[in-house]
């Protein structure tokens, strides 16, 4: 069953005013300095962060397997502006190589096999210009996840009222997938998500294989060293090996 975060156009454009402008995308934003830069979004999804960039006077590639997500992304301020691709990262090519290469969101848990990850490894350092940057972030497997989602929340988005409740379906061989359900006044959507929680050695591991290295992990947005017992985050600075 495919995901209907990505898919569905209602969950689409509900994403936004669901998850809004944050911390996150402060810092991802800021990675990007004032000069202008080449930048691939891969994973931009709606393209908040995509059109903040645009916005700044960098040139802009976003790159998304959601259809249903590119059209929300095109309609942004600067939505013109920015190439959009329809593609998974693991397959995406063009003849540019950029400054710049993000993943946010925590998206990089989406690759459940060591192949997709591999090769998305291998489009970010193939695109990757010298001295470039990439950056994503990942969940700390050592945090107890299922305590934190298994809830229920009221959402009032756009005026609409929403009931959100996400359950955890099963935790196995480093893999979590869950039910999200959106209960609207006309129906109720059910998304299905299955995410992969590896350690920063398996990633480290997996980085080095791909000629690339991790120059930091930060534990939170605000820059702070990642500690295994207290992180929520992993947030990942890569560089060419």
């Amino acid at each position: 069953m495919p995901d209907l975060h990505y898919e569905d156009p209602l969950l689409a454009d509900l994403y936004d005013l669901d998850s809004g402008w944050s911390i996150d995308r402060d810092f991802y934003l800021a990675l990007a300095g004032k000069e202008p830069k080449r930048i691939l979004d891969l994973g931009c999804g709606t393209g908040l962060l995509s059109d903040a960039y645009a916005a700044l006077g960098h040139a802009v590639t976003g790159v998304d397997p959601a259809k249903a997500m590119l059209d929300v992304a095109r309609q942004k301020p600067n939505g013109a502006r920015i190439e959009w691709v329809q593609s998974p990262a693991q397959a995406f090519r063009c003849e540019q190589q950029f400054d710049l290469i993000i993943m946010t969101g925590n998206a990089f848990q989406v690759f459940l096999e060591d192949e997709d990850i591999l090769a998305t490894f291998a489009t970010m350092r193939r695109h990757l210009a010298p001295d470039g940057m990439i950056a994503f972030e990942t969940r700390n497997p050592a945090i107890d996840w299922p305590a934190l989602w298994n809830r229920d929340t009221d959402l009032d988005i756009g005026g609409r009222a929403i009931r959100q409740s996400r359950r955890i379906l099963k935790t196995r061989n480093s893999r979590v997938s869950f039910e999200t359900r959106y209960a609207l006044a006309e129906r109720t959507l059910v998304s299905t998500s299955e995410l992969l929680f590896l350690s920063r050695p398996e990633i480290e591991e997996r980085l080095n294989a791909s000629g690339l290295r991790a120059e930091t992990v930060y534990g939170d947005w605000q820059h702070e060293p990642f500690d295994e017992a207290v992180s929520h985050e992993m947030v990942f600075i890569v560089r060419a090996a």
